[in-house]
């Protein structure tokens, strides 16, 4: 079983920064793409970012510059760090892992969630 735990969210002023951790914990697994999304108030959820297992990054037009999202292959852990943060950056941050798992005769890939941490940029 495979948990992704998110940490770092919270209140921040507008201009600053917060940087944003997920690990995947569990064991028997590798992972491939790992990313972030966001669900503003009264929003769908939209990408953010998103990082390759070789470190090729992507990420929506209006966040560049500001996000930056990287990952540690060793931890299974992805960032994000944002800078210069404005209000309209206030959602919930969801991180998302593609899992895979190598059987006998194939391998299994499972997109899985994490909880969501609350990031609100007011002041």
């Amino acid at each position: 079983q495979v948990q992704l735990v998110e940490s770092g969210g919270g209140l921040v002023q507008p201009g600053g920064s917060l940087r944003l951790s997920c690990a995947a914990l569990g064991s028997g697994f590798s992972i491939n793409g790992m990313g972030w999304y966001r669900q503003g108030p009264g929003k769908q959820r939209e990408l953010v970012a998103t990082i390759t297992s070789g470190g090729t990054t992507n990420y929506a037009d209006s966040l560049k510059g500001r996000f930056t999202i990287s990952r540690d292959n060793a931890k299974n852990t992805v960032y994000l760090q944002m800078n210069s943060l404005k209000p309209e950056d206030t959602a919930v941050y969801y991180c998302t892992a593609e899992v895979v798992v190598q059987l006998v005769y194939g391998r299994t890939m499972t997109a899985y969630w994490g909880q969501g941490t609350q990031v609100t940029v007011s002041s």
